[in-house]
């Protein structure tokens, strides 16, 4: 939820950030046409930096292969794949020259590469090919897996090993190699006839790919400044000289400056006064060295324990300069607290890749979400043919798979990316028999992983911690009616259910009313086999909450629809809170977003609702809230809930926080290469603006905005202040936005990049922007000067 929105007006646009003078020259590679370069091709020049131009398998796919997609049991089309010479993309084309089309993706984009069948279009549709042949390309975001088969095993392990190494070096590059990359692939897009050679025709239209739109007798006296042959061309070190114009960071300089003196050097100790500035509180002297070695390029400086501007701009486009703090990116909370303690990565609908009417069913759905670190995953099950029961949303067209599958992308999958438990939520339509089936799947597939017993025999309804269920797999379901015996130890009624009926009814009584008689009858019995897989997670409906302390029952698990859920919230926070201090409550969305569309997971997360699921298949600000709270402690799926929200006795109300006790203050200074929205128009420059969201308690929501720049994706210039006061600083998450300003319709999303208050490091940072589907859009990137202040 957003309130207090504020909006600047325009103001007039600045001269591009381009200068004809530069003190200290960007440390740029030679130039495609200098001696050294070791090669006419600018392209290469990218894979000669990765140290790949001598590779056998980059040089197979510098050559290109002919590779079938499979798309279904009929569509085997062979396409050209071929990688190109900047080494992070591949181009492709139909066979087909009459209808030549072509189609590149990035290597930056790419998830996994996954050999032989095992992706779900392969074990269903590649059978016709032998599993050494075949790969599958898992791209990030919601683009579809490739499905390919090479005509001989070597040629896809040429594919495969070559990705790999692409990959591996990709993610080694630094920022400013990156930046490098992206430089002079643009380069070599707009040399028209390859010759090594750019004309100011050609540098018009290089400028025009980057997002800028230059006046021409600017861009022209900066061309003329750079032609030292005066023959209206640029080659070799006059190109040097027109990139580093182009790259130049004014504000980056000035920073510099202020720091190093007269000498335009930073000593150790003068780094050190500027970590300290930063609020590095716990920067020292042999911080400062160990950055110079780490981040200063030239060698002489590096031995004289100097940093030089080229060294400085390495360290703040690093990690380490960057705005999350490194600290957080690992694991480093307590996991040793019981479940209920935390916030938990949690889906609704996973096995959806769509909207819930219509859409495919899909395991790489599931691999997906497991991907993203989803700690907590939803299995709509139903009766099927064959005694087999099936996963689909009921009573909608969405297409339907095996339970036993989808039970298999766990084992497989589950734990690739956090080794912590996951939550299989089951929401089961299914009769007695097909349940016991169900249970079978769970134990003979999982094995070990799956939790069937109480890890504590005297205390078997206590919550264990994340830390204590590492690779295990829990059951969310319903549980068979227990009753106690003498001793307080609990005893199975195989008559009764617990106390909730199935989860998400209460959403879909129109659905409800389309179920035959029999259908429901069987929705609420439940066999033995499965009731006894529900350990520590037993479904039960939360209709009411208890103002008074009432007995714990932790292994029961509350689910309702967002709207209940806010409901309480609003009315009965306190309560609420006190509550998901010790059960664990799981919210859905409300059965009418028929688009999948998500709610604010922020809401839920005010009152310590720990899986707050959403459709992790629909993009938006609600799943960059979920990847921002998430993207902290290793991205492991599990985030530590603050104090107040895990004390039994707790006062906390979100609804009443108290007077404001911190303040933000947010400094957007530039961004750097920004995305090109319309790559088919090159007119189209992007007028880019900077809103800086906060989400946390209702009364420290608010939104404020930059002025828009017109025509400047390229380095656009703001140097405007955003102030913010909040309540509860803990668990609020800050957005940053960058969009293309409208006049007359929405404004273009550009992209974004969310994370919590606590983990957002202070001083001059750059914010590296991520897309809708939140692939990283290297190089760009927001600069801005943080300042967090505590009353």
């Amino acid at each position: 939820m957003l309130c207090g929105s504020w909006r600047r007006s325009r103001r007039s646009p600045e001269e591009p950030l381009v200068a004809a003078q530069v003190a200290t020259p960007l440390a740029l590679p030679p130039s495609p046409a200098s001696p050294d370069s070791g090669t006419k091709r600018p392209g290469l020049r990218a894979l000669k930096k990765m140290g790949l131009t001598e590779d056998e398998d980059v040089q197979a796919m510098l050559r290109g292969s002919r590779l079938l997609k499979i798309r279904s049991r009929t569509w085997h089309k062979e396409r050209l794949y071929r990688l190109q010479e900047d080494g992070l993309s591949v181009w492709f084309q139909r066979r087909i020259q009459h209808a030549p089309s072509k189609h590149i993706f990035f290597v930056q984009h790419i998830e996994a590469v996954r050999e032989g069948h095992q992706s779900e279009g392969l074990r269903r549709f590649g059978g016709a090919y032998a599993p050494a042949r075949c790969l599958t390309i898992a791209f990030k975001g919601r683009r579809k897996n490739l499905d390919l088969a090479a005509p001989t095993a070597e040629e896809a392990q040429c594919w495969v090993r070559g990705l790999a190494k692409l990959r591996e070096r990709l993610e080694a590059m630094s920022q400013r190699e990156r930046l490098d990359h992206w430089i002079w692939s643009y380069l070599h897009r707009a040399d028209s006839n390859q010759d090594s050679k750019m004309s100011f025709k050609e540098i018009k239209s290089l400028l025009r790919m980057v997002n800028v739109d230059m006046n021409d007798m600017y861009a022209y006296r900066l061309f003329k400044e750079c032609d030292h042959s005066n023959n209206e061309c640029l080659e070799g070190a006059e190109i040097e000289a027109f990139l580093r114009r182009l790259l130049r960071r004014p504000e980056l300089e000035e920073i510099f400056r202020r720091y190093s003196g007269e000498d335009r050097v930073l000593s150790a100790s003068e780094l050190l006064e500027f970590l300290e500035d930063q609020g590095e509180d716990s920067a020292t002297l042999a911080c400062a060295r160990q950055l110079i070695q780490t981040y200063e390029l030239n060698e002489t400086a590096k031995q004289h324990e100097l940093m030089t501007l080229d060294g400085f701009i390495m360290y703040l486009l690093s990690p380490e300069g960057a705005a999350l703090n490194m600290a957080h990116s690992c694991v480093f909370q307590d996991m040793g607290q019981p479940l209920a303690h935390y916030f938990i990565s949690s889906s609704h609908n996973t096995y959806l890749t769509d909207s819930q009417i219509g859409g495919p069913s899909s395991t790489e759905a599931y691999v997906r979400a497991f991907a993203q670190g989803c700690r907590c995953v939803e299995l709509d099950c139903w009766e099927g043919p064959g005694g087999e029961p099936l996963i689909y949303h009921g009573h909608t067209l969405t297409s339907k798979i095996l339970f036993r599958d989808v039970i298999q992308a766990v084992h497989d999958h589950a734990f690739t990316s956090s080794p912590y438990p996951v939550i299989l939520s089951l929401e089961n339509h299914c009769g007695l028999e097909q349940q016991a089936v169900m249970a079978h799947h769970l134990r003979s597939i999982l094995g070990d992983m799956l939790v069937t017993q109480a890890l504590d025999s005297h205390n078997p309804e206590e919550l264990p911690s994340p830390e204590q269920l590492k690779g295990r797999v829990l059951v969310k379901g319903k549980k068979l009616l227990t009753a106690r015996n003498e001793d307080g130890r609990m005893l199975l009624d195989g008559r009764m259910l617990l106390d909730g009926e199935e989860e998400e009814e209460e959403e879909e009584e129109t659905e409800e009313a389309l179920e035959a008689a029999e259908q429901r009858r069987r929705a609420k019995q439940i066999s033995p086999e499965l009731s006894a897989l529900a350990v520590y997670c037993c479904a039960s409906r939360l209709r009411t909450l208890d103002p008074r302390p009432s007995p714990p029952q932790p292994y029961k698990v509350g689910s309702l629809s967002e709207r209940k859920a806010r409901k309480f919230t609003r009315e009965a926070g306190n309560s609420f809170a006190r509550h998901n201090t010790q059960q664990l409550t799981r919210v859905y969305p409300m059965g009418l977003r028929m688009n999948s569309a998500n709610y604010n997971p922020q809401e839920m997360w005010n009152a310590g609702c720990q899986l707050v699921a959403l459709n992790f298949q629909t993009p938006g600000y609600e799943m960059d809230l979920n990847t921002g709270r998430f993207l902290i402690n290793g991205q492991c799926g599990y985030v530590l809930k603050p104090a107040y929200l895990r004390q039994l006795d707790t006062t906390f109300d979100p609804e009443c926080p108290g007077p404001p006790s911190t303040t933000l203050t947010v400094q957007v200074l530039t961004a750097q290469q920004l995305p090109k929205l319309n790559a088919e128009k090159p007119s189209s420059i992007v007028d880019p603006l900077v809103r800086v969201e906060v989400h946390g308690v209702p009364a420290d929501c608010a939104h404020k905005e930059t002025d828009y720049v017109l025509n400047n994706g390229f380095n656009p210039c703001w140097k405007q202040t955003l102030k913010f006061q909040l309540r509860v600083p803990e668990l609020v998450l800050v957005r940053f936005v960058v969009e293309d300003y409208d006049s007359t319709s929405p404004n273009d999303f550009v992209g974004q990049f969310t994370l919590p208050l606590n983990s957002l490091k202070q001083g001059y940072r750059h914010i590296h922007l991520l897309s809708k589907d939140g692939a990283s859009l290297s190089p760009a990137t927001l600069f801005v000067h943080i300042r967090i202040q505590n009353s």
